[in-house]
């Protein structure tokens, strides 16, 4: 009796084993059936970007708008310049500050670009650094937070000033800190020569060195350590390059850098779809979707400031 029992225990656990297989498989068909159905829109988009576009944007899209959202992220500038000379063809171009988005609209490539969002510049710090508590005490304004990055064996990560904005910006931020505080060499301390590979990493895994303590600080967006985790300190207003006037606001600042002179831009990202499109149709629904509430809402969760009143760019 026992051992007929120990049987249909057995058999039991056979037959539910087969189910549940069973049940995965038709999930799995059911999956790839749902994703077969989405619409396809590639988009580049700046790397600083990569964590809301492959996640809440990209979950949402294919949710409510039926949008596979495919992403390429690299810097804006490189993004643009392969746009422009038609090394790639993305549906969808969201870059930040207004540069590399007019070297697309000026290339034919696209009519008119929509700002979605803005952020601003903040020192992201690594809770590993021996530095930690110094860049706490600045986070609470405590200590000079420009002071601190000046500590020798400092080990600070920006990204490329030729290829990213990101790169220019926080030489900007350096620059305008300088004259905030009087500190005339606080560039030449922080960052060495302009372009230092000794700094200098691709955009999508700078923070991921910092998380693993390979930097003790480094330079980012607001939107950016969230979803890493990362403590960071934010800047004043005169440095952080948020304000719309940022160039009228200071004139005469430029920097030149590979024999191409640039001025300081508001950190405003844009949405734009393409004239060259694969899929025109997807390709301007996600770009009106990007301005209505619904992803407005999703950029306010993750530390997006809105444009607040922005101009859109055309060609």
């Amino acid at each position: 009796m026992a051992a007929t029992s120990k049987a249909l225990t057995r058999r039991e656990v056979v037959v539910q084993g087969a189910s549940l297989a069973l049940a995965a498989a038709f999930a799995s068909i059911f999956s790839q059936s749902r994703a077969a159905d989405l619409a396809v829109v590639d988009a580049a988009y700046a790397g600083s970007m990569s964590s809301m576009m492959e996640g809440p944007i990209k979950s949402t899209a294919a949710r409510y708008l039926r949008l596979d959202i495919r992403g390429r992220a690299q810097g804006s500038d490189a993004l643009a310049n392969l746009i422009a000379a038609g090394s790639i063809r993305p549906d969808v171009f969201i870059p930040i500050t207004p540069g590399p988005m007019l070297t697309v609209l000026r290339a034919g490539k696209s009519k008119i670009a929509t700002p979605i969002a803005r952020t601003e510049v903040v020192i992201v710090y690594s809770p590993k650094s021996r530095f930690a508590a110094q860049f706490a005490a600045a986070s609470r304004g405590q200590e000079p937070w420009w002071n601190v990055l000046r500590r020798p064996g400092m080990r600070f990560g920006r990204t490329d000033p030729i290829a990213d904005p990101q790169g220019r910006n926080i030489i900007f931020t350096m620059m305008l800190a300088a004259r905030l505080y009087s500190v005339p060499n606080l560039v030449e301390k922080t960052l060495g020569p302009m372009v230092n590979q000794r700094q200098i990493f691709s955009e999508p895994t700078l923070l991921a060195r910092l998380q693993a303590g390979q930097l003790d600080a480094c330079s980012a967006y607001k939107i950016q350590p969230g979803p890493f985790e990362l403590p960071y300190i934010g800047l004043p207003k005169q440095v952080n390059l948020s304000s719309d006037r940022v160039r009228q606001e200071n004139p005469g600042l430029e920097l030149t850098i590979a024999g191409k002179t640039y001025d300081p831009e508001p950190l405003i990202f844009y949405a734009a779809a393409m004239n060259d499109s694969r899929n025109p149709k997807g390709a301007a629904e996600f770009v009106e979707w990007l301005n209505g509430s619904e992803a407005q809402s999703i950029f306010r969760r993750y530390q997006y400031d809105p444009p607040d009143g922005a101009p859109a760019l055309a060609a």
